[in-house]
């Protein structure tokens, strides 16, 4: 596949230049700029994705752009973008193009990078002068063309083979995000206990603090659809590690689709990542995040795909089967107190009647109001109903407590009454709850694929 005539090359930065050597200077981000500033609130796109279509089959240009972020790899660089090329050219039925991303190498790399971008067709580079593996992503993704973007490790820890089956729903138009997973059914993966340990910890950490749905935010094998990431890069904010999660925690709240593929994976036993570093890094970022979702100042209007009359005929049909549910469960709450009442008194019948209709509740609601099938996440998904029916407990309690110190001698039907609104007032609480947390976006998406567009 020849090159495209008129890319040239930065004599010093490394900036490939993609104009026409008679052309006048575009108003492009340099190479050392910072390319994570975010875009003023009121300049961020509003309006919401177009539908996913598929890349057309006799696309000219490149179809796919991998990154390859590079700091200090004169050793690993030359071997691992060659293989990359020749498992490209052999399997990959698009055009295509390398982007090797030094971001301030001071060892051979950025020579080492000239020469390949100078051997290897479809082979390009730039340099950036600050360090950063995010800023590195940042600025390749930002500038190129191709429809669908993707970056991988140097290492090349991830099986080439993966590669293929990662980018296919982008271009198909399935999907919008499409990652490597090292934690699915299907994956075979080769690294000591202490990676091991380290990797699953972070993700327990992520699904219970930010109640992610994707099961592995850190295997460095990504991918993303242009049109999504020129809505989405300006609003990550790292530059370092934290960059992947912050980029998956926010389009999946926007409600993107985001494939996972198991990969089949060998540790570096020669990686230099600082985990102590990285890992306070990634609890600043979590805490960050954390504290803008809980203010609701998260941006994700401009990414959600369609017109918002589908986001808000999916609430209300939501709203609907959940008042549905609910009401069942209410006439069942109430019988059982009925019944239990007489034996247990009110604080034990309303406890045991409140449990038995949680956890016919939650397993209800997976199923009718959120469309969960399966027993994957069942178990999770019932400890935080159950947690959500705390919640419920504290409020009929406290109600019912209210009323026998107002009015000792208030009559069982008095009792069932003050119940049913206080159980009213939980309900609406509970729907919060479990949109929010328990079955939150990612359950209303297919993350294995399985589902059309």
């Amino acid at each position: 596949m020849s090159r495209p005539s008129g890319d040239r090359r930065h004599p010093e930065g490394g900036v490939t230049d993609r104009r026409a050597p008679d052309a006048r200077p575009t108003d492009r981000r340099a190479p050392d700029a910072r390319p994570t500033d975010r875009c003023p609130a009121d300049r961020r796109p509003t309006d919401g994705l177009p539908l996913r279509t598929p890349v057309s089959a006799h696309h000219r240009e490149p179809v796919l752009d991998v990154v390859v972020p590079v700091f200090n790899e004169e050793k690993d660089l030359e071997p691992s973008v060659r293989r990359l090329h020749a498992h490209l050219r052999e399997t990959f039925p698009y055009p295509f193009r390398i982007t090797v991303a030094d971001n301030a190498s001071t060892d051979a790399t950025p020579r080492i990078a000239a020469r390949l971008a100078a051997e290897l067709p479809e082979t390009e580079w730039l340099r950036l002068a600050e360090k950063g593996r995010g800023r590195a992503l940042h600025t390749a993704w930002s500038r190129s063309p191709a429809p669908v973007l993707a970056y991988l490790d140097v290492d090349l820890s991830t099986d080439l083979s993966a590669l293929l089956p990662l980018v296919a729903p982008l271009i198909s138009g399935h999907s919008d995000i499409a990652i490597g997973t090292r934690l699915a059914r299907g994956s075979r993966v080769v690294r000591g206990p202490k990676r091991e340990v380290i990797s699953r910890c972070y993700n327990v950490l992520l699904r219970s603090t930010l109640a992610v749905g994707f099961s592995d935010a850190q295997c460095g094998f990504k991918a993303v659809r242009r049109d999504v990431a020129e809505r989405l890069l300006p609003l990550v904010e790292d530059s370092g590690w934290f960059f992947d999660t912050e980029l998956l925690v926010i389009a999946e709240r926007a409600g993107l689709r985001i494939h996972e593929v198991p990969v089949d994976w060998v540790d570096d036993p020669d990686s230099r990542v600082d985990i102590l570093s990285t890992a306070l890094a990634d609890l600043r970022g979590i805490a960050r995040i954390g504290r803008a979702l809980a203010r609701g100042t998260l941006p994700t209007s401009g990414l959600r795909r369609g017109p918002d009359g589908g986001a808000r005929g999916a609430l209300a049909g939501q709203l609907a089967r959940f008042a549905a549910v609910g009401a069942v469960s209410t006439a069942g709450y109430v019988l059982l107190y009925a019944l239990l009442r007489p034996v247990a008194g009110a604080q034990a019948a309303n406890a045991l009647a409140l449990l038995v209709c949680a956890l016919a509740n939650t397993a209800a609601n997976r199923r009718l109001t959120f469309g969960l099938r399966g027993r994957g996440g069942a178990v999770r998904h019932q400890a935080k109903g159950l947690l959500v029916f705390l919640v419920g407990l504290a409020l009929t309690a406290g109600s019912l407590a209210a009323l026998h110190r107002l009015a000792p001698g208030a009559a069982h039907m008095t009792e069932i009454v003050v119940l049913v609104a206080a159980n009213l007032a939980a309900t609406l609480l509970r729907f919060l709850l479990f949109r929010a947390w328990v079955f939150p976006v990612r359950s209303r998406r297919d993350r294995t694929g399985a589902e059309g567009s």
